[in-house]
This record gives structure tokens, C-alpha cells and sequence, in this order.
């Protein structure tokens, strides 16, 4: 196989440590290292789920131990670090993605999925062809606007500007999915504002 056949594999983002049909938390491989929110991720083998990044958070390991500060004397936050090397031990970095969709058989169904991904499916971030492919429909919008984490108008802000990207034509995308969400945010003209507002910024 030649270089330019090679198909580089996507990294690991992390793993499922929790899941329902409606969500799934998954815990990062490196401290601080979770994709950005409003990015689509996906996990499963055989049906694949797609999730939507919703919450991001960074916390001890152990439930009972909050941490403390402990830079006082240090000139930067990255000495503090280097001061304290199990910091990293002691911390980890998890996000929450609500479930937009899933894949299965070769066909993109854009609602939820009949089985949640197993604890311990690897998390990956979707590419440029799969969030295109995946925002073909707006069907997965109602999804998203009803998410029961987070902040749900960000996170679909975020969402559709990153989608924007992976068309040719991104304006003519965000115009599209703002009728779309004007039909769907019918009568709710203050949210509706906020969410247009996020994606015009």
C-alpha cells in the first residue's frame, strides 16, 4: 500500500464510561483534550452513534476529593504542573454528547437510536464528509432542541456553524437550518433570536 492510499485512522477522543438512549458520557484519553462544543463524535460498531458535544468538564477522579489551589508560589500555570506531575493522575476530563442519530445497515437516521453505545465503545470525531453527510436533513434538530444537558441553543449554535463548513456553500447552509429552526421554534420568538444571534457571531 503507497502513502497516498493509506487512510489515516481518526483519533480516539476517549470512551463511553456512561450511556442511555438519549446521551452518552464519554472520558477522555488526555487530560483537557475534548473536542470543542457543537462537535460531532460517534461510537458503536456495526450501528454507529452519532452525539453531539453538549457539556465539557474537567474534575478529580475521586468524587470525595475536591481540588485545591496550589500555585501560590508558581509563575505560571503550567509550573504548577510541572511541580506537581500527579496532578494529571488525579484529574480527568469527560464530555457529554446528546445522541442526534445513528447509522446503521449504510442509512443516516437522524433521531434517536434503539439501543444506547456500549461503556467503553471508543469516541471518535466525525469528518468533514460525515458531518455533511449527516446535516444532508434537518431532521436532527428537534433532537437537539429538546437536549435534557447543558446548554442545548449553544450547543446547537455551535453545531450548525461547524456543520456550515463541511458544505460548499456554508451561508446558504446557515439560512436553510435558520428557516428550518424558525418552523421547528414556532411561537418561542426570544429563543429563537438567541439561537440566530449565536450564529451570526
Amino acid at each position: 500500500m503507497t502513502a497516498e492510499q493509506t487512510v489515516k485512522t481518526p483519533a480516539r477522543l476517549g470512551e463511553v464510561v456512561q450511556s442511555s438512549t438519549a446521551q452518552f458520557v464519554a472520558s477522555c484519553h488526555r487530560l483537557y483534550e475534548a473536542p470543542a462544543l457543537g462537535t460531532l463524535v460517534k461510537c458503536g460498531n456495526g450501528t454507529i452513534v452519532y452525539g453531539v458535544v453538549a457539556d465539557v468538564r474537567t474534575q478529580s477522579i475521586d468524587p470525595g476529593r475536591k481540588p485545591i489551589a496550589m500555585g501560590g508560589n508558581d509563575e505560571s500555570e503550567e509550573a504548577v504542573y510541572r511541580r506537581n506531575p500527579q496532578i494529571s493522575r488525579l484529574l480527568t476530563t469527560e464530555f457529554t454528547a446528546v445522541s442526534a442519530g445513528y447509522k446503521a445497515g449504510g442509512r443516516v437516521r437522524r433521531y434517536l437510536p434503539p439501543l444506547p453505545p456500549r461503556i467503553h465503545s471508543f469516541v471518535l470525531q466525525c469528518s468533514m464528509e460525515e458531518l455533511a453527510e449527516f446535516t444532508a436533513s434537518m431532521d436532527f434538530l428537534p433532537a437537539m432542541l429538546s437536549a435534557p444537558v447543558g446548554h442545548p441553543d449553544d450547543m446547537v449554535a455551535s453545531f450548525l456553524r461547524l456543520a456550515s463548513e463541511a458544505h460548499p456553500d456554508p451561508d446558504a447552509f446557515l439560512v436553510t437550518a435558520g428557516k428550518e429552526l424558525s418552523r421547528q421554534l414556532n411561537g418561542q420568538w426570544q429563543r429563537l433570536n438567541g439561537i440566530l444571534k449565536r450564529l451570526s457571531s
